[in-house]
Order: structure tokens, then sequence, then C-alpha cells
């Protein structure tokens, strides 16, 4: 995003812009609208909080399959 602002400060249309660091216009318009207002730290912070969410979704997901199975082992259903 930086770059298309910065090539439009340059005289460049916005639309040649964005071609020029090639993406689509959509994609541009969508990460603008869903970091738009955001700073490297923030960026990298976020990206940072959603690697550990992901980490964290698996283990529980992990866990809940392990105590499923042992439930079902405790009733003799194996």
């Amino acid at each position: 995003m930086r770059q298309v602002e910065v090539l439009t400060g340059q005289w460049a249309s916005r639309i040649d812009a964005i071609r020029q660091i090639g993406v689509t216009e959509q994609t541009y318009y969508r990460g603008k609208k869903k970091y738009g207002g955001m700073g490297a730290e923030q960026l990298k912070e976020l990206k940072r909080l959603q690697k550990e969410n992901e980490r964290l979704r698996r283990a529980v997901s992990d866990l809940t399959l392990d105590k499923l199975i042992l439930t079902e082992a405790a009733k003799g259903n194996f």
C-alpha cells in the first residue's frame, strides 16, 4: 500500500500504481480495507497473534480429539 501511495505522490494514477506493483485492484482495495490504518509494527503483531491463535486452535483440537478417544475407551466401546 505504501508503494502505491509513493507512486501516486509522483503523479501516477492510482490504477497505474496498483498495476505497477503487480496486484489487482480488488486485491489492493481488499488489503487497504483490512489493513489500511495499521503501521508496520501493528501488522507484525497482528501476524504474530494470528500464528499463535492458529497454533492454539490446533492444540485444543488435538486435546479434544484425545479426550473423545479416552472417553470412548473408558466406556469400553473400542
